[in-house]
């Protein structure tokens, strides 16, 4: 079986790639069955001289391939009948702005495989980018932090070399002594407590954090049955909040009242409560003043993410009174860092994290029979027709929803 790894043809350009020279090279010498080619490319982190180096061929034309892996979209033009495809879709939730690429992807006979949807038996992901996620985006948020207070200048993380470099520019600043509240129990969250850690600053428990001053930076890691409460008072479980979480209300409340900065590093499912809406940011109690929403959902579950920012531009203001956009260095304006392609900062850490876990899980699943059933589970089409996993967007596809 022949591999690709494809360019990234998406804009803005994504430097990042699932395989590094190196560990393509591993690859190679684990599954002799296996060859791989490299499609030329001029933005990506690793030279393509570096994968001539390690004995690929780097060519224009990768036809000729049976399975293309990429990270990002593939425009529709680009997309080659009848092969497989790795790469994220963004359609699995029927986001608008791609229901063309599935229905170009159907159309083209193409074995869709999404890296979003790469996962165990039991649902939790095995790969993806979340780790450098919560990295970049704690890190941005001290960078605006250090901005608005004038009390530091941290540089941009894409200028850079790598995940060493970031934290040698943590080493030079001192953080005051702020409440830091962070959300989430997977890669993003433990991504972001990573940089919380390497600065030294002190984890607390909630029960501390809710009823105490401290003369140092603090922070609180916090999961949804502490920031969400059953409405009827009865103790709650995280299992019948992920099945259905109707039967619960935001309990975030209680954090916004003594936090100043928050990490919003959670996953977001459809039909949950808000952590925070815009009636509660205008409350008088509400404390937080600078919000790392590495999440990002726009209009949803944090008030103040009114719209994704940029690598260039990563910061703005929410002005919690007028609901719109203010400067954020302004008087009772809520900071915001809400880049949502935080990995792209960082993208040789990345791309080699990425390519770790993709040989571990994926690679052999097409010479073990896929006995762990990797494959079965990401294959969103197959034969033209959406999978019976993935049947659900039929009236996405047909235009309908």
């Amino acid at each position: 079986m022949k591999f690709a790894i494809i360019t990234e043809r998406k804009n803005p350009p994504d430097r990042r790639v699932v395989f590094s020279p190196e560990k393509l090279a591993e690859a190679r010498e684990q599954f002799e069955d296996a060859s791989f080619v490299v499609e030329e490319s001029d933005i990506r982190v690793f030279p393509d001289m570096a994968y001539t180096i390690n004995g690929f061929d780097v060519q224009e034309d990768v036809t000729d391939a049976d399975v293309m892996i990429g990270v990002k979209e593939v425009p529709l033009d680009a997309l080659i009948p009848g092969k497989k495809y790795f790469f994220f879709s963004h359609t699995i939730k029927k986001q608008p702005y791609n229901r063309k690429l599935l229905k170009a992807i159907l159309d083209k006979n193409i074995e869709m495989y999404d890296h979003e949807v790469i996962t165990r038996e039991d649902g939790a992901r095995l790969i993806g980018f979340g780790r450098y996620a919560g990295l970049v985006g704690a890190y941005n948020g001290f960078r605006l932090l250090g901005q608005r207070d004038d009390l530091f200048e941290l540089p941009k993380v894409e200028s850079l070399a790598d995940l060493d470099a970031v934290k040698e520019e943590l080493d030079k600043i001192n953080v005051p002594a702020i409440k830091i509240c962070l959300s989430g129990s997977g890669k993003v969250a433990r991504g972001a407590k990573e940089i919380l850690d390497h600065l030294k600053i002190r984890e607390v428990t909630d029960q501390e954090y809710l009823s105490q001053e401290f003369t140092e930076p603090v922070y609180c890691l916090i999961d949804v049955l502490e920031y969400n409460k059953r409405k009827d008072g009865q103790p709650g479980s995280r299992a019948e909040f992920y099945k259905d979480p109707s039967g619960y209300e935001s309990d975030f409340m209680k954090y916004a009242k003594v936090t100043d900065y928050f990490i919003a590093g959670h996953f977001y499912g459809d039909g949950a409560p808000y952590l925070f809406t815009r009636e509660d940011a205008k409350h008088p109690d509400f404390k937080i003043n600078l919000v790392a929403d590495i999440s990002c959902d726009i209009d949803g579950p944090v008030a103040s993410t009114i719209r994704p920012s940029t690598i260039a531009e990563p910061f703005y203001g929410y002005n919690p009174h007028t609901e719109k956009e203010d400067n954020y260095k302004n008087e009772g304006v809520i900071a915001v860092m809400a880049v949502d392609n935080l990995p792209c900062e960082l993208p040789k850490d990345a791309s080699e994290g990425f390519g770790e876990l993709f040989l571990e899980h994926v690679i052999p699943a097409f010479f073990n029979g896929d006995k762990n059933g990797i494959l079965e589970r990401a294959r969103m089409t197959q034969d033209g027709k959406l999978t019976p996993r993935y049947a659900y967007l039929q009236d996405y596809v047909d235009g309908r929803e």
